[in-house]
């Protein structure tokens, strides 16, 4: 069955516009309480980033759950990862997070975590949608869901992340500059790093609610370029809204994407005989990812975009890391989902022991020229990956790039774009088909 609602993660659109509509939180909330009930109660966590309509859906979704007889735990502003790892450790039967990851304030999504802290089953979220066409009912007063408050949800949360270090760990003397995007990790993320040594300046974390990725975080990595060479840092670490994507960047002020940080933490594990297996890529990983691992011996696959085709891949294959060069890193070892702050840990204890400089470390994978482009469409019947005239534009540009690169066309899961990706070993070249594609698609979508 096609989904009605859900995409590749969870629900997510324009504020006011439906389904971000306070009515319809509303009755997803009740929905979920119904789907997870067992034996006519059930618990669940409700945790949010810094947007400000978060306040408004938070609240029309507890009093959906309570209506469904769910008790509700409320977190507030907590990253993604934490709502899933405290869904664990609360043995809750499901997890809520309010958020729109890296979208500006005016989006907003619902994504849901399972008891075990793993993104819903299809099943779940198919017998969530057929519930919210169905009509609303409440309980009986006395079975009514009850209300409480996670006090000491940050500190639960810092702690965790810490234990993913060995004991010894010790980052003094390591300056790092820290962006939190005004998200959800303004005050875990700074923490963590302060509590194991290393000397930490931090931006973008003054949330008012309307400044969420606003030219910050990972998704704008400018002021963090212009922080880390103005404070001689040594390292700078850039999250995104919800703090399940981590970037970075070298003394030198160069980013390093997701791509380079899987590297350096398989590296890392390899090393030490610890990776387990191989590594999990996307189909936008770089074509310098697998060519470095091809040099190391190290296995390596492709999935379809998305942490829960990763994730799907790492348990059929029994492997422990994977991830995305947005900077979504799965180490399934410590979590069971992308952790932009436990990836971080990773990145830096690998330098610890390698004894070099993120620059230095990065040498070792070369990326291939690669152009993203997006293109905005306003959806409707018409398919632009699978039009005529864009199909027949792919085979052109794929044959006259004669094995040298590589095309991929794809819808986001989460906007209502199309990516028009090249890559090769030419960038001139690249960035001319990535255009030349680019155009088609504009063409088709207009």
């Amino acid at each position: 069955m096609s989904r009605k609602y859900f995409g590749t993660d969870g629900i997510r659109g324009r504020v006011g516009q439906f389904p971000i509509t306070p009515d319809f939180m509303l009755k997803l909330g009740w929905a979920a309480g119904m789907a997870f009930r067992k034996q006519g109660k059930c618990r669940i966590l409700i945790g949010k980033d810094t947007r400000i309509s978060g306040y408004m859906f938070e609240s029309a979704l507890e009093a959906g759950l309570l209506a469904a007889g769910a008790d509700v735990m409320l977190l507030g502003p907590m990253p993604t990862p934490a709502i899933a790892y405290l869904t664990r450790t609360f043995l809750a039967d499901a997890g809520i997070v309010i958020s729109a990851s890296h979208n500006p304030h005016h989006d907003n999504g619902i994504k849901f975590f399972s008891g075990k802290g793993t993104k819903l089953s299809d099943e779940v979220e198919l017998m969530i949608e057929e519930l919210l066409d169905q009509p609303m009912t409440v309980v009986e007063s006395e079975q009514l869901g009850k209300v409480t408050r996670i006090n000491d949800a940050a500190g639960r949360y810092i702690e965790f992340c810490k234990s993913t270090t060995p004991i010894s760990t010790d980052f003094a003397g390591l300056k790092v500059v820290v962006d939190c995007a005004h998200g959800a990790t303004y005050k875990v993320a700074p923490s963590v790093f302060r509590e194991l040594g290393a000397q930490v300046s931090v931006l973008a974390a003054q949330p008012n609610g309307l400044n969420i990725n606003e030219h910050c975080g990972s998704t704008h990595m400018g002021s963090l370029q212009a922080a880390v060479v103005e404070q001689s840092a040594d390292i700078g670490i850039a999250f995104d809204g919800d703090g399940d994507r981590v970037l970075m960047v070298d003394h030198t002020g160069a980013v390093v994407d997701g791509d380079e940080l899987i590297y350096l933490i398989a590296r890392d594990l390899h090393s030490r005989d610890r990776l387990n297996g191989g590594v999990v890529g996307t189909l936008m990983s770089n074509l310098g990812l697998e060519l470095a691992f091809k040099e190391l011996d190290i296995p390596f696959i492709r999935a379809k975009v998305g942490d829960r085709y990763v994730m799907s891949q790492l348990q059929a294959n029994g492997w422990i890391l994977g991830g995305e060069n947005s900077g979504h890193i799965v180490c399934s070892h410590f979590t069971t989902t992308g952790d932009a702050i436990v990836s971080a840990l990773q990145v830096l204890l690998a330098l610890q022991r390698s004894g070099q400089s993120l620059a230095e470390a990065r040498q070792g994978m070369h990326k291939c020229p690669q152009v993203l482009i997006n293109v905005r469409y306003a959806g409707g019947d018409v398919d632009p990956v699978n039009h005529p005239a864009v199909k027949d534009a792919c085979s052109r540009v794929t044959e006259q790039m004669a094995g040298r690169g590589r095309v991929l066309l794809r819808k986001s899961g989460t906007e209502p774009l199309v990516r028009v990706m090249v890559e090769g070993n030419d960038e001139k070249l690249v960035r001319s088909y990535a255009e030349e594609l680019a155009k088609v698609v504009t063409e088709v979508c207009a």
